[in-house]
């Protein structure tokens, strides 16, 4: 009985093993992204956020590979802070971290100095990359507040108001 029980699981483990070596041989990756209504509920908390803080501020979400999802613009924020906001959002992700860190690592003088100079990034605090599964699937920039750091905090709450639907 027991042997019969060995030989199935055998069987079960072989099988598998020859699908997902199949599926490597075709030469595809499966992506996890976020549905455009995920991407505008986290614009929106993430707007409602700095809002609460007496902010006004755009916020950009883009996906996993920086192509702009959703741009938010709240009245009052200045003409120059969303196209800010969707390059924090794009350096996130594309250099995956967040861009408050990026900001010191690539300090004038630092070996890493020479990524401010990659077209479109922008090291200034306020690009987080949203993460799902051990994966970036996207990211969030906000320009509006005060510093770095309140773009960051605000992108942060944002992300944390949907972090349910990203779990998988």
């Amino acid at each position: 009985m027991n042997f019969k029980l060995i030989a199935v699981a055998l069987l079960c483990v072989t099988c598998l093993s020859s699908t997902a070596t199949a599926k490597e041989e075709e030469g595809l990756v499966t992506l996890q992204l976020l549905t455009p209504e995920t991407a505008i509920e986290l614009a929106q908390n993430t707007l409602k956020a700095c809002r609460n803080a007496n902010y006004q501020v755009a916020v950009a979400v883009v996906d996993r590979m920086g192509v702009t999802q959703v741009l938010l613009r709240d009245r009052f924020a200045g003409p120059h802070t969303p196209e800010t906001a969707r390059r924090k959002a794009w350096t996130a992700v594309s250099f995956r971290v967040d861009t408050l860190t990026l900001s010191d690592r690539t300090k004038p003088g630092t070996p890493q100095s020479g990524a401010r100079f990659v077209t479109d990034a922008l090291m200034i605090g306020g690009g987080v990359p949203v993460e799902a599964g051990g994966f970036i699937v996207a990211g969030v920039g906000v320009s509006g507040g005060p510093s770095g750091e309140v773009d960051d905090a605000c992108a942060r709450e944002g992300i944390n108001a949907v972090l349910e639907k990203l779990e998988f």
